[in-house]
């Protein structure tokens, strides 16, 4: 069996798969000072929940945005799995060509994501990530990465709100049933749910147009659940992208 492991700014999200069969998937809350110990320890109860043990595990492949948590996991994975992880970046085989200025600069997770999505639905594909940043990423016709947008994460921005305003409250992330707020939490609720469904309409119609294609959008993240549905330009919901990536990438590597 392969653990697959995103590790993002917010949650670290594990997958277990067999073969191509997601058997598994668990979130961690990202913590850059966790040490090896107390990360075996919550990856083995996490497992033990799902009936699973670490000598179930084979492989592991990692995308990483966290630089200090790669140590601990590799060291997780060299003592407790008796194997080497496969750390997405360079040198690893992504099957995907990346036409960027820096391809060393590239977020282990957009070219992760990009692989997926071209996998599944082909090229060319863009691919909307709402998590701790909103990313775009962009597949061209010859399946190239070709770059893409980032931009303020919708809990970002909400947690920016409350932190620089003296009056304004902390509050959910919902729908709010109404465009006009009756007070000041559903007024928050409806700029930043409403704003952050332009702001992504607006990108996939600039990038459609640079691009000169028309191709699906893929979303993908934590909180695409929420925004995909209200926009009509995405065309398919993958929540577990990221890990479905690692295990493509995770593939391509294991071959001769």
């Amino acid at each position: 069996m392969l653990l697959a492991v995103d590790v993002g700014n917010t949650n670290i999200v594990l997958g277990l798969f067999d073969g191509a069969r997601l058997l598994g998937c668990w979130r961690l809350h990202t913590d850059p000072r966790i040490t090896t110990d107390e990360l075996t320890l919550q990856v083995k109860s996490l497992l033990r929940m799902g009936g699973f043990s670490f000598k179930n595990i084979q492989g592991m492949a990692v995308a990483c945005v966290v630089p200090p948590l790669l140590h601990p996991l590799t060291r997780f994975a060299e003592r407790h799995l008796n194997l080497t992880p496969l750390i997405v970046g360079p040198g690893a085989k992504t099957g995907m060509p990346i036409m960027i200025d820096n391809p060393k600069e590239l977020g282990a997770d957009l070219i992760v994501n990009a692989v997926a999505a071209k996998e599944k639905y082909g090229a060319p594909v863009i691919v909307v990530d709402f998590g701790t940043a909103t990313t775009f990423s962009a597949v061209s016709p010859k399946g190239q990465y070709v770059g893409g947008v980032i931009a303020p994460g919708i809990k970002m921005s909400l947690d920016g709100l409350f932190l620089q305003t003296a009056k304004l409250p902390k509050v959910e992330i919902v729908q709010p049933s109404s465009i006009i707020g009756k007070n000041t939490v559903t007024a928050i609720q409806s700029g930043i749910f409403y704003g952050f469904v332009g702001l992504t309409r607006e990108i996939i119609q600039r990038l459609k147009k640079e691009m000169e294609v028309s191709c699906p959008v893929v979303a993908t993240g934590g909180l695409s659940g929420l925004i995909a549905p209200q926009i009509s330009e995405i065309n398919f919901l993958e929540p577990q992208l990221t890990l479905e990536g690692l295990r493509l990438i995770f593939e391509r590597n294991q071959k001769k």
